[in-house]
């Protein structure tokens, strides 16, 4: 596989020394840095639960890294899959909240104001929802308060 170079070293190309197997079907990566997968994180975990559970059951059995291609290449198509949707969309709010996270120390407290738009946008396009894990039945989730003045 042969990747443009970098800017550190403009005009090579980049060889990875241990290319997949051919046998293995090309699954492109995810291509998001930390803060656009911050901001999708809770979307893109129920929406990918279960190909992330067959994953981990299967690193659990043997931890071969070879051992589990197939399930981990399906979570990742299924994670290109949700970012792909909110950007179609929802990509002013998303942007918005991921640039705010990137400028924020990637905490989602600081960027409240903008994470409400960026689900109501997703709740509406899609009938999603989000689930926070080992969140109080009893209470409201925290991005469905109302800050206190």
């Amino acid at each position: 596989m042969v990747n443009p170079g970098y800017r550190h070293f403009p005009g090579e190309d980049w060889v990875d020394p241990t290319p997949p197997p051919a046998s293995l079907p090309h699954v492109d990566e995810v291509g998001a840095s930390g803060a656009p997968l911050k901001s999708a994180s809770y979307f893109i975990g129920s929406l990918c639960k279960e190909y992330n559970e067959d994953f981990m059951l299967c690193k659990n059995e043997d931890r071969n890294p070879e051992h589990c291609l197939k399930e981990g290449r399906k979570v990742t198509r299924c994670a290109i899959d949700a970012l792909q949707k909110i950007q179609s969309q929802c990509l002013d709010e998303f942007r918005a909240h991921w640039t705010c996270l990137d400028n924020k120390n990637q905490e989602f407290g600081r960027c409240r104001d903008l994470e409400k738009p960026y689900n109501e946008c997703l709740f509406k396009a899609f009938g999603w929802k989000k689930d926070i894990p080992f969140a109080p039945t009893d209470k409201p989730l925290i991005h469905e308060r109302t800050p206190l003045d």
